[in-house]
Order: C-alpha cells, then structure tokens, then sequence
C-alpha cells in the first residue's frame, strides 16, 4: 500500500503542476512550457467522451479509453502503479479474447503489462508508442496458478528469453513451443496490425514454426522485447483521427530484413563529433501532438474507475469491436476452437451517464 500511496501523490503533484496549462484554447502557447509527457502521465482518470484515437500510435491521445480489469479468469495485469491499463475498447476485448483462449494452446493466462494512459499521449519513461490506446505488452511469462499481490506485480523480475553469453540467440532452456504458438495466437486475430518481438524470437519462428506460416509477417523484429511481446491492432473502422500503419511487407519476414539484425549496423553507436557537444533533445509538447489531444485533455472525467472498468455496468466493448472471428492460423497443424460463443463479454465503458 505504501508503494501505490507513494504513486498517488507523485501523481497528484504532476497534476497541480500541470492544472494551469490544460485549459487552454487552441494554439495556446502556456502548453509548452510543460512536456506533453507529465501532463498526459500526470492524468488518472479518462475522458468521459466517445472512444476514439487521434494521431498515430507513437504520437497522439485517446477519449474514452476503458480500463483492463487487474484480474480476469485467465491474465493479470502488472506494475499497477503505472497506471497504464488503459486502451481502447476494441483493445481491451483483444487482451480479453487472447487471454480466453490462450489455454487453447497450452499457455495457462496473461501477464498483462502497459497499455496506455487513461487518455493516452507521451509516457514519462518506456514507451514511444503506445499513446493511441492500440497496443500492449503481454509477458513472456505465464500467468502463475495464483493471483499476485500488488507488491508482486511491482516487483516480478522480467524474464529474457535470450542467452546471455550469445548474441542474439534464444536461450533453449526458457523458451518452449508453447512460447511460439501464444505469439502466432496473438498474430492470428484479423484485428491485429502487428505483433513485435526481439530479432532473435523473430528467427526462432522462422527456423521452427511447423503451423500456418502465412501469419508470420505480422511478427516483426525490433529492439528489446525479449521478456515480452508487444501487440498493435488496427485503427477502429470510422475512427477518421487515427493514423493507420502501412500494412506490414508481404512474405512471411524471414528474410534479408530480418538477417540486417544479426549484422552490426543496427547496434553500431552512432558518430558524434566529439568537439560539439550533442544538442539536447526536444521536449515534445502538446502542441506537437494533434489538435484533438488538447480537447482530450480539457475533457471532463469519468466519476470513477470502476465505471469504466469490466463489472460497472457498462455498454459492453464487444458493442465496439469488430465481429469476432476464429484466429485463421494452425498450432502446430491443429486448428484452433474458438467460437464467438466462447468469448467473454466485458461491460466497461458508460455513454449515457
């Protein structure tokens, strides 16, 4: 309790800090003296508005955003004190419905890690993206067979699945096909854009996936994400503010751009010149952001979390999603049981009220 009443009140201080710069009128300048970052960072509650992105995933907002439940039948989420469970509705049902079926496939629940802000935008630390309420992390660790304590969900180490005395190679001991078919279950969905991964989990799949390969394109290598895997689905259908992704390459991705990581150009420091001192990056402000943001955050907010949240009587997010369909990939040649039946209605977000 002492952690998360710690995070509070650094909460609150961003909040009294940043109060005189939200209400503002278009182009207003006083924004700017302000990263974006605190004051997104700074906001505990959403918008009470309809759900909708603005701006693209790695530079924007979002109204309306639902929270992810801190516990469900078959995920938890982590590093509460965060305070970035949040996502788009058509995002939450997608945590939800993987969650629901990853047993299906061996993998016993969800760590669920950071979605968004309540209203999305710049993070104080981890992120670039993220900001539109499209993505998220799942943990490539499996959900135990108990529920954690907060202070577990704080303190739960991360997990690399990579061998610490090779370059770029999945440690065998830690990573199952287990691991593989979760990530190709998370690729299958239509709704979802892209799912990255480290290079070197990219090309473990490559070298060993046995089932439908045709989704292996969706599953992109990038920096980092070896104790997790990070998920971005699509723009909602009408959401006219949101900036969609250009479709990833066709083929399956095991290809030359995926050996251009196993060269030393991507991890080459870049050159300086040591007799001019590197400039200081940019704060980006909130007038960087779309102009939307600065109405998102000038909104008014929900009474509470738990309005917006799974069990507060709310319209329920499958009334946003796209019809559900079963994931169009094999595990291991053996198709995946998943009717619109079988997936879990949550109820998160109030419209009327």
């Amino acid at each position: 309790m002492r952690l998360k009443t710690k995070t509070r009140l650094s909460r609150l201080v961003v909040i009294a800090m940043t109060a005189p710069f939200l209400m503002l009128t278009e182009g207003g300048k006083a924004a700017e003296q302000v990263p974006a970052k605190k004051i997104f960072g700074g906001i505990e509650l959403p918008s009470r508005a309809a759900p909708s992105p603005y701006g693209f995933y790695s530079k924007g907002c979002i109204s309306g955003a639902v929270a992810l439940p801190t516990d469900g039948p078959t995920w938890q989420a982590m590093r509460l004190s965060r305070n970035r469970r949040w996502g788009h509705p058509q995002m939450i049902s997608l945590l939800e419905q993987l969650a629901h079926d990853a047993p299906k496939v061996g993998w016993p629940g969800l760590l669920v890690g950071d979605v968004s802000q309540p209203r999305g935008g710049p993070m104080m630390n981890g992120h670039a993206s993220h900001q539109i309420g499209l993505d998220a992390d799942i943990w490539l660790t499996p959900m135990p067979d108990r529920r954690l304590s907060t202070q577990e969900r704080e303190d739960l180490p991360f997990t690399s699945m990579l061998r610490k005395d090779k370059f770029l190679t999945v440690d065998s001991r830690l990573w199952t096909p287990t691991h593989a078919r979760l990530i190709m279950l998370a690729a299958s969905y239509p709704q979802v854009e892209r799912v990255f991964v480290n290079p070197a989990i990219k090309k473990k799949l490559c070298d060993t996936w046995t089932g439908d390969r045709s989704l292996l394109g969706k599953v992109r290598p990038i920096y980092g994400h070896d104790a997790h895997f990070h998920v971005r689905i699509k723009c909602p259908i009408g959401a006219g503010g949101c900036k969609s992704q250009a479709a990833p390459p066709p083929g399956d991705g095991c290809d030359k751009s995926l050996a251009w990581w196993f060269t030393p150009e991507p991890w080459a420091k870049p050159k300086t010149d040591p007799k001019k001192p590197a400039p200081k990056p940019r704060e980006i402000g909130v007038s960087d952001l779309p102009k939307s943001c600065l109405a998102v955050l000038n909104a008014p907010s929900v009474a509470s979390e738990s309005e917006v949240t799974l069990g507060g009587g709310a319209t329920p997010v499958a009334a946003y999603a796209p019809p559900a369909a079963a994931p169009s990939t094999t595990m291991a040649g053996q198709p995946i049981d998943v009717t619109l039946q079988e997936i879990p209605i949550p109820l998160p977000r109030p419209l009327d009220r």
